[in-house]
């Protein structure tokens, strides 16, 4: 069953990439996201704002890792994929998030002194792999030459920041009710947030913005992280961010029906690399200790 968090996370927020780029032309993306966090907070308030109290001799000393952690998942990725959205295709997005593996194997290994599998370790390089061919198009040769686009790019830098999201919430496990953590970063996210919109332009709430808003806010920001967060309990940080590699072909199905982007070649080569990357890494389990003959930080033998 804690696999069916991630999984729900996943699809959740698979949706929310295209939600990203049906943004594009409704709202600017400091407004976006603003407003999700801004609806979220609306309706965590009095529901959390007595649990809170209550726990507020609790939350005082975790409160500067609180606001890492909302800076991070909350803040960074969420406004980094917002401005990717204006400059890469919703496909990208999703694809480029299964780059997530890589990154937390070597956090995880580096952080928390878990052990890799040869089957993690190769899944992520397969998944990696897949997203090469799909930022180039196909065309290795091309993206050496002109390098990454902006958009691709920030998508990396978001990604990232969310595997540092994940592994730092799973060593520091703040003592805290999930909802309430939640509630907290959202929180961060707002004072973190407010200054960017007064600084970018904006094009205010419209009809079209309002269902937007409402998936990301509802939805995607309150939803999504809560399942995360409740697997990311239940399973390491590595194991748990394999599940992003679900999201390629996620985002791409639902792209294709709402957006219309049309699927190459290299978006269905590279989705079944990181399709491929997640079985890989759950059904081959040998620790990559034993194989290599090599110590792993926080081993016995180190």
């Amino acid at each position: 069953m804690a696999y069916l968090l991630p999984l729900a996370a996943v699809l959740i927020w698979s949706g929310n990439n295209v939600v990203n780029k049906l943004a594009v032309g409704v709202l600017f993306p400091a407004e976006i996201g603003f407003y999700r966090w801004v609806l979220a907070g609306a309706l965590l308030t009095p529901l959390m704002a007595p649990r809170l109290w209550r726990f507020r001799h609790q939350v005082k000393p975790l409160i500067p890792r609180i606001i890492v952690l909302g800076l991070l998942g909350m803040a960074v990725y969420q406004t980094l994929a917002y401005y990717a959205a204006t400059m890469t295709s919703a496909t990208n997005m999703g694809i480029i998030l299964s780059l997530m593996p890589l990154m937390a194997l070597g956090l995880s290994s580096a952080l928390l002194g878990l052990p890799l599998t040869l089957g993690a370790l190769v899944g992520a390089v397969i998944s990696l792999g897949g997203v090469v061919l799909v930022v180039s198009s196909g065309d290795l040769a091309a993206l050496v030459a002109r390098g990454i686009n902006q958009g691709d790019a920030l998508m990396v830098l978001a990604t990232f920041a969310y595997a540092v999201y994940g592994v730092l919430l799973k060593r520091w496990q703040p003592p805290l009710p999930a909802m309430l953590l939640l509630y907290l970063q959202v929180l961060v996210a707002l004072v973190a947030l407010f200054p960017l919109l007064l600084l970018s332009p904006q094009r205010g709430a419209s009809v079209e913005a309002v269902p937007l808003v409402i998936y990301a806010g509802v939805l995607a920001s309150m939803v999504a992280p809560l399942l995360w967060m409740q697997g990311i309990a239940r399973l390491d940080p590595s194991r748990m961010s394999l599940f992003f590699n679900l999201m390629p072909l996620l985002t791409a199905v639902i792209a294709s029906v709402l957006l219309r982007e049309q699927l190459t070649w290299a978006h269905l080569i590279g989705g079944g690399l990181t399709l491929a990357g997640v079985i890989l890494a759950e059904t081959w389990r040998r620790p990559l200790r034993r194989a290599a003959g090599v110590s792993l930080p926080g081993s016995a033998d180190s």
